[in-house]
């Protein structure tokens, strides 16, 4: 019988701070709708037809997991070679008013979407996808469908590299799929929210400007969304907020993200209030990144810390790892609100185009 590796041990590694080459990222689409790890770092391929512009990108990714789970499966590690895949297509054209107007579509296929999104949870379907219109104007952007988690691509903290994920840097509580957005600049700001289909929304800001030889960004939001306990049964209306500041400094960023959690559930309300960090940086070809996190919900810890490293073979091609860990054992009112215990290890080679 394999040992499971200590989580303590995990979130001591991550926690080491890096120096060196600053992360780069492409140049983001007019609208975003991948909201999953798996982004491409390459510029879209565009092409024009008839006053439309085309843009593609997407990745495919073949993993290879190792995954200790004590809830599920005990010591006995599972292994499985999976594959991932994804693409997001835009068209976009511009009125004679100048407003420009468009269409984004994501899709994504993994062979095994439980272990697809470690962390996240089990049992998607094989094929995902998103889908939005919109209308982009000088005074903003409105977005309309699947439109949940856009305030938090603005705010959140910096991703892991590779196939690094921490685990909790987020509110229990979520957005449905479908509903509306505004995004606006307003000189180095920007600003949004979201309202969902059920009325629940999220308000979010960033701020971002370079003083001296770094480079600053700070963020908040908050959040009114809805939670399904690990029961599968019990159901809470969630408030929460959140901030996040990141450092740029040489070649490598550091962040910090603090934030509060109110759940109100049917037998009376829990408090949850969380930390996270993490540092991350660049060494020619290798990138890497070390992530941690605690909190607690109703006096009890969650933990989690990820560990992540890409080696970039070529344009568009590149080796990843990432380790992950998460724990958390959460009963309030008899109600088994969170139920987590696993490490998960990821090897794979990916390409992004």
């Amino acid at each position: 019988m394999m040992a499971k590796p200590s989580l303590f041990a995990l979130a001591t590694i991550a926690a080491l701070g890096f120096s060196g080459v600053a992360t780069g990222s492409a140049q983001a689409q007019a609208v975003d709708l991948n909201y999953d790890r798996l982004s491409s770092l390459e510029e879209p391929i565009a092409y024009e037809f008839a006053n439309i512009t085309f843009a593609l990108n997407g990745v495919a990714d073949a993993p290879v997991f190792v995954e200790f789970d004590d809830v599920t499966g005990g010591d006995d590690p599972r292994i499985e070679p999976e594959f991932i895949a994804n693409f997001q297509i835009s068209a976009e054209t511009q009125l004679s008013n100048r407003w420009d107007i468009g269409v984004t579509y994501f899709g994504q296929y993994s062979t095994d979407p439980t272990l697809a999104f470690p962390g996240g949870p089990s049992g998607q379907d094989d094929y995902s996808d998103n889908v939005a219109g919109f209308v982009r104007t000088s005074f903003g952007t409105v977005i309309g469908g699947n439109t949940a988690d856009q305030i938090r691509e603005l705010t959140r903290r910096q991703r892991g590299v590779g196939n690094a994920f921490l685990a909790f840097d987020d509110f229990h509580g979520q957005l449905a799929r479908w509903g509306g957005a505004y995004i606006g600049r307003f000189g180095p700001s920007r600003i949004g929210v979201v309202v969902d289909e059920n009325g629940d929304f999220e308000v979010g800001s960033v701020f971002q400007r370079p003083i001296g030889q770094r480079d600053l960004r700070f963020s908040g939001r908050v959040r009114q969304g809805q939670f399904v306990a690990a029961d599968g049964i019990t159901g809470y209306d969630t408030t929460g907020v959140a901030a996040v500041g990141e450092i740029v400094f040489g070649s490598s960023v550091y962040d910090l993200g603090l934030g509060y959690e109110k759940l109100d559930g049917p037998l009376g309300d829990l408090d949850r209030w969380f930390v996270s960090s993490g540092a991350q940086t660049q060494l020619g070809a290798l990138r890497l990144s070390g992530e941690v996190h605690f909190g607690e919900t109703a006096g009890q810890r969650e933990l989690a810390a990820a560990i992540g490293a890409s080696y970039d073979i070529s344009r568009g091609l590149s080796l990843n790892l990432g380790v992950n860990g998460e724990e958390a054992r959460i009963v309030a009112d008899g109600i088994q609100v969170i139920e987590t215990d696993q490490i998960t290890a990821i090897a794979s080679a990916r390409y992004s185009f």
